[in-house]
């Protein structure tokens, strides 16, 4: 029989279960690696959820978490042999149809550019993107909310000459 504990904490997570994926299609390379990371961030969820105190919302302490799991496995990984994808090698099926895959493109591009920024900036850029304010994407990662706008602000220009050369 389960807990009001492990109800609460299952119905929270169905709740917001596509923050975590955001964290994880931005942390990962693949499907293997986001269903992985997805679960890691859910495991670290549980343990940590005693402690939840109820200060912030759920899903503010649910990015704090996610966040920090998916940059601790992030930095984790950096030390191990690089490996090649396998759907990097792509084959082609013609279509009937024809495909205007324009905006898949420039989400691929923009998430590509995210991804060669450090983890702060990760971080700080994705919860931008989550409409969160700066005082609350200071507090979710741990930083004063000037410097939260000045790192938006270096992003900003940063995606611009990545996206725009």
């Amino acid at each position: 029989m389960k807990s009001n504990v492990e109800i609460e904490f299952v119905t929270q997570i169905e709740k917001h279960q596509n923050l975590i994926h955001k964290i994880c299609r931005l942390y990962s390379n693949g499907d293997a690696e986001h269903k992985d990371l997805f679960q890691e961030i859910t495991i670290q969820l549980w343990k940590a959820y005693p402690k939840f105190r109820g200060d912030s919302k759920f899903s503010t302490w649910m990015y704090r978490v996610g966040i920090n799991t998916a940059i601790s496995l992030y930095r984790k990984s950096k030390r191990k042999i690089l490996s090649y994808r396998f759907d990097d090698v792509s084959y082609k099926i013609p279509q009937t149809e024809t495909y205007d895959d324009t905006q898949d493109q420039q989400l691929k591009s923009i998430y590509a550019a995210i991804k060669q920024f450090n983890d702060i900036d990760k971080a700080v850029i994705f919860l931008y993107l989550e409409d969160k304010s700066y005082k609350e994407i200071s507090e979710m990662i741990g930083i004063t909310e000037v410097n939260a706008r000045v790192k938006m602000n270096r992003i900003k220009k940063k995606l611009k000459t990545q996206l725009n050369p």
